[in-house]
């Protein structure tokens, strides 16, 4: 597909940058494939027809993982473990009974169903084919281990039966001296699961599913609660769609393969998936990937949550990089709301984002294509710490109690004990362009960029400070606009305009007074044609105007006070008639900056 062939190279380019950190081109872009979605498994009783059938073409694949024979058999090859008590009963070939221990020494098809009150279901085959478990209404505790134990196959796959809720629960200490096992559904090789039942899982000692190779999640109403970490795939965890509920206690999904460069990665394809973590709700050692689906995360009790120094509960955590495609995105979380410590990339999608510290933070690029982005609570709004941001498009809002766009270039916000140096590189900057619309409030700088502003195109409101300690508008190097429309309002004493390199004309106007929060101000050139009308989120005592509209030589009047009859949106009054306030000041562009005291 088009768009995961540019992926592939974005994310080739972005390894390229990274070389110094060891970490190969190759190496990254071995994670994407084309994704193609799947059907649901279509069981039907014809014994000359396969029960099922999926053609699969995926991430799963390019590692070895599935095949369409993994999801074909006959009803006919199917053997029956039947779970009673402390007993268990099986029919046909393939499995060993040792008390209240059913142990598959074959590959095949099982069908299981019954309670087991204090036992075990375990897979160990030397065989090189698939081992599929269709778990029809099972009820499985084991007070002193796994419930459900893969310990060597070439690769298992739970099916959930149709219309049946599966339940499978460990003990809140292991006695096994099989010191890998953790979670209440454990398996060393790669693990799949599918199928339109339900699983409930309680993972009382650690994890809740863990597998020590690949996790696929292809559908199915999966409700997990764990003292640690919910679901883990250590190479990877692929989500092709299902209806997923987490309450962990440490990580909610994870992988975290740390000795493959070209491993340790989460992808989301479809489905729902809610996450409420005592620790990161999406955490991957290298790379997150969001291609739909609906993903709503509260970490660490929400953004309104204190936590340790050395705690992490953010809402999503990549090692390398995260990218989104589209999606619906809810995330509540006392930490960073999105966190990368590579590169982050958004081509779409809907976001809700209420954060303890940052809202969406890279320690390299941060790039924005397209996407309804609304952090409605956080330190700072969006942050890169050594490299760039740029906002191409989309409608982002963002509140913030510090800075809301923050470029840091090697410096530090200083929030959370991170490091801070004075290194400032030309190189780094906040650019806007195209279509890209931007609201910031912001009760520390507005946009602020330790190197340069470019803004090109867009629409890009700030409501910037009221201490004048902090500027609406702040950067080190240049600020550069050559198209969209800036306005920029807070207090005057840090207060920034444009810098005399832009080609497209400013006016910023020092007030001789605050104006109270809620005035309306309004522009009109001298033949009375209104240029722009806004009503301020709070007190300011400056304002930084760019807009096409403004030109040279012409007279212009800046109204305070006064009502309109247009739409307003984040305080912008678009159509209606205003109806006028006294005249503030009357002006005449005379060069690329006009300033006003």
């Amino acid at each position: 597909m088009k768009q995961y062939n540019f992926l592939i190279g974005l994310i080739i380019a972005l390894a390229l940058v990274l070389n110094s950190c060891h970490r190969d081109a190759d190496s990254i872009s071995g994670n994407i494939e084309s994704i193609d979605d799947d059907d649901d498994i279509d069981n039907d009783d014809d014994e000359d027809e396969d029960d099922s059938n999926l053609v699969l073409d995926d991430l799963g694949n390019m590692e070895g993982h599935e095949d369409e024979a993994d999801y074909t058999w006959d009803i006919n090859d199917v053997n029956s473990i039947v779970l009673n008590g402390s007993t268990i009963t099986v029919t046909g070939e393939g499995a060993e009974v040792n008390g209240s221990v059913v142990t598959i020494i074959s590959a095949g098809t099982y069908d299981i169903s019954g309670d087991l009150d204090n036992g075990q279901v375990i897979v160990n085959t030397e065989d090189e084919s698939t081992v599929r478990l269709i778990l029809n209404s099972v009820d499985i505790t084991c007070s002193n281990n796994a419930a459900l134990y893969v310990q060597k196959s070439e690769k298992t796959v739970i099916i959930l039966a149709e219309e049946t809720t599966n339940y499978i629960t460990d003990g809140s200490s292991y006695s096994s001296a099989e010191e890998d096992a953790n979670a209440a559904v454990f398996s060393k090789s790669d693990l799949s699961i599918y199928g339109n039942g339900a699983l409930v899982v309680n993972g009382k000692y650690n994890d809740g599913i863990t597998s020590k190779d690949g996790l696929i999640i292809g559908n199915g109403n999966i409700t997990v609660n764990s003292v640690d970490d919910g679901i883990r795939g250590k190479d990877y965890l692929i989500i092709k769609g299902g209806d997923i509920n987490i309450n962990s206690q440490g990580d909610g999904i994870k992988s975290d393969n740390e000795n493959s460069l070209a491993k340790g990665y989460i992808s989301i394809e479809s489905g729902t998936v809610e996450i409420e973590a005592g620790g990161d709700g999406i955490q991957a050692q290298t790379d997150v990937l969001v291609f739909g689906g609906e993903i709503n995360i509260t970490t660490g009790g929400g953004s309104s949550a204190s936590l340790g120094y050395d705690e992490s509960a953010k809402g999503i955590k990549s090692g390398v990089s995260t990218l989104v495609y589209d999606g619906v995105l809810s995330i509540n979380a006392a930490d960073d709301g999105m966190h990368s410590n590579g590169f982050h990339k958004i081509y779409a999608g809907v976001f809700e984002i209420a954060s303890g510290d940052d809202g969406i933070h890279s320690d390299y690029d941060l790039d924005i294509e397209d996407g309804d982005i609304f952090i409605t609570k956080s330190y700072e709004g969006l942050e890169s710490s050594l490299g760039s941001i740029t906002l191409n498009g989309g409608n982002i809002n963002v509140v913030s109690s510090d800075d809301g766009i923050n470029v840091s270039a090697g410096g530090d916000s200083g929030f959370g004990g991170r490091k801070s140096t004075s290194v400032t590189e030309s190189e780094y900057a906040l650019n806007i362009n195209n279509e890209a619309y931007v609201y910031v409030n912001a009760s520390g700088d507005g946009l602020d960029s330790n190197g340069n502003i470019y803004i090109t195109g867009g629409t890009v409101l700030v409501n910037g400070p009221t201490s004048n300690g902090n500027g609406a508008l702040d950067y080190d190097r240049t600020c550069e606009v050559s198209g969209g429309t800036l306005l920029a309002i807070g207090s005057s004493g840090m207060a920034q305009a444009p810098g005399s390199s832009s080609s497209q004309y400013s006016v910023k106007v020092n007030f001789r007074n605050t104006q109270s929060a809620r005035t309306v101000f309004h522009i009109e050139d001298e033949s009375g044609e209104g240029i722009f009308t806004y009503k301020s989120a709070k007190s300011f005592q400056s304002i930084v105007f760019s807009s096409p509209k403004l030109e040279k030589g012409v007279q212009y009047k800046l109204y305070t006070g006064g009502s309109s009859t247009g739409t307003e949106t984040d305080g912008l009054y678009e159509g209606g008639n205003y109806t006028p306030g006294s005249v503030y000041t009357e002006f005449t562009i005379s060069n690329i900056v006009t300033s006003i005291y």
